[in-house]
């Protein structure tokens, strides 16, 4: 299988485990290991085992291929947004403190129950 991205198995690891929301430390701690492991991970400083890739891809809700480069994310598989304003708006959102998302999320939610 040829690798689909050109990012590094390090940077997939880093920005798979942003998406998830997590820090170094707590997937650190999930994978009883100490945070500057993570971080040599993500910097492609050490490399991962098999049992390593495993483990990652269960606590980051992704299948093995994924962090390995011969998948690609559900994220981009997914149908993109057609309407430009929109997706445009929403990467602005993702810019945000979390905080402020958080608190744009429920005002949408509270819009759509509304609506529905």
């Amino acid at each position: 299988m040829a690798r689909i991205e050109q990012e590094t198995m390090g940077k997939r690891i880093a920005r798979l485990r942003r998406d998830k929301g997590m820090t170094q430390a707590e997937l650190a701690e999930r994978l009883d290991v100490s945070q500057p492991v993570i971080s040599d991970y993500e910097n492609d400083v050490i490399k991962l085992s098999g049992e390593t890739v495993a483990q990652l891809a269960g606590l980051l809700g992704v299948s093995a291929d994924e962090i390995l480069g011969l998948e690609k994310s559900a994220a981009a598989r997914a149908t993109p947004i057609k309407n430009r304003r929109l997706y445009r708006q929403l990467a602005s959102i993702e810019k945000l403190p979390k905080r402020d998302q958080e608190a744009l999320l429920r005002t949408i939610d509270a819009f759509l129950t509304k609506a529905g």
